[in-house]
């Protein structure tokens, strides 16, 4: 099993270069989830698990990893799946979203599939508002062309930990924050979740959030509006988009930004569930003013913030020093 995620410089090259590599498998049934290999630390056999009394009822247990205690979700129950998992293929995939490390119990692990995001779609919309799915997608298995359905780990999670948007007093600048009441933000990003959170979070301070699903809808509306002759920074203070979203990525998405004229002074802040030194290099390649790792509503409007504190200092959004 630890073979299947070797290799970790290979996959994490593809980040940034709108490609992403997907870890396939079952949950008891013959449908095909994944996940994002770069959000994977392990997949190992269900370790003994201590029961917590009283926690959430996906909550199977708490495991130790590596000298930590891990909480370990059963996914299937998460996403309400009707049944139970077949204990004989039941693994273990320890992830790390949002600053935290939590496993999740899944059944038979299939493979390792490299792919690009714009071979990942949406959902269908007539899945609704219930769902708990980011995109799909399809692959090859055993001869066999079938539909892969990508979680949204933000949803279950959220539905798991109270995530709190209320905003610190401390973080506010009086000054600059009677400046933002009305101003609109454009907020990239293919969890309806996080949508949402990002979106009760500036509501406090009075701004206005335009919502894209995926770095391809942000960047034809951007494009959109400069054909019509619209002044980007008069219809938008800035943009937060996450890093991975179907057809189009965060780091493809804020590089096409910054390579048009029309809209390259544009504020952008990666917000996104991928953390590390990583991502840090990544927001300086492709040109990001900052970057959040989730959710972290404090920085939102710290965020916001500086773009507008740099606009009344009358600087362009984005500083190209």
């Amino acid at each position: 099993m630890s073979q299947l995620l070797s290799s970790v410089d290979q996959r994490t090259n593809l980040v940034g270069e709108n490609r992403l590599e997907l870890l396939l498998f079952r949950l008891g049934s013959r449908q095909l989830f994944a996940m994002n290999v770069f959000k994977v630390r392990e997949v190992i056999r269900v370790p003994s698990l201590s029961k917590m009394p009283g926690s959430h009822p996906h909550l199977k247990g708490v495991m130790d990893f590596r000298g930590h205690s891990v909480p370990i979700i059963d996914l299937r129950s998460a996403i309400r799946l009707p049944g139970k998992m077949d204990h004989e293929h039941e693994n273990v995939i320890i992830t790390e979203y949002n600053r935290t490390v939590q496993g999740f119990l899944i059944g038979q692990v299939m493979n390792i599939v490299n792919t690009s995001w714009s071979d990942i779609q949406p959902p269908p919309k007539t899945l609704g508002r219930g769902s708990y799915l980011t995109a799909i997608t399809h692959t090859e298995l055993e001869g066999q062309r079938e539909i892969v359905e990508i979680i949204d780990v933000e949803k279950v999670l959220a539905e798991i930990v109270d995530y709190d948007v209320e905003l610190p007093q401390e973080v506010l600048d009086d000054e600059v924050t009677a400046h933002l009441a009305g101003k609109k933000v454009l907020i990239v990003d293919d969890s309806p979740t996080a949508r949402g959170q990002v979106k009760n979070t500036l509501s406090q301070v009075g701004i206005e959030v335009i919502e894209c699903q995926d770095g391809r809808e942000a960047l034809d509306l951007l494009k959109h509006w400069a054909d019509e002759g619209i002044d980007i920074y008069q219809q938008i203070l800035m943009m937060f988009t996450d890093a991975e979203m179907p057809e189009m990525d965060g780091y493809s998405l804020t590089a096409s930004v910054r390579d048009d004229a029309r809209m390259k002074n544009l504020y952008v802040v990666l917000n996104t569930s991928l953390s590390g030194s990583f991502n840090q290099a990544m927001v300086k390649k492709v040109g990001c003013d900052g970057f959040i790792s989730k959710f972290q509503p404090e920085l939102l409007v710290v965020e916001a913030q500086k773009c507008m504190r740099r606009i009344l200092e009358g600087k362009a959004p984005h500083d190209v020093t």
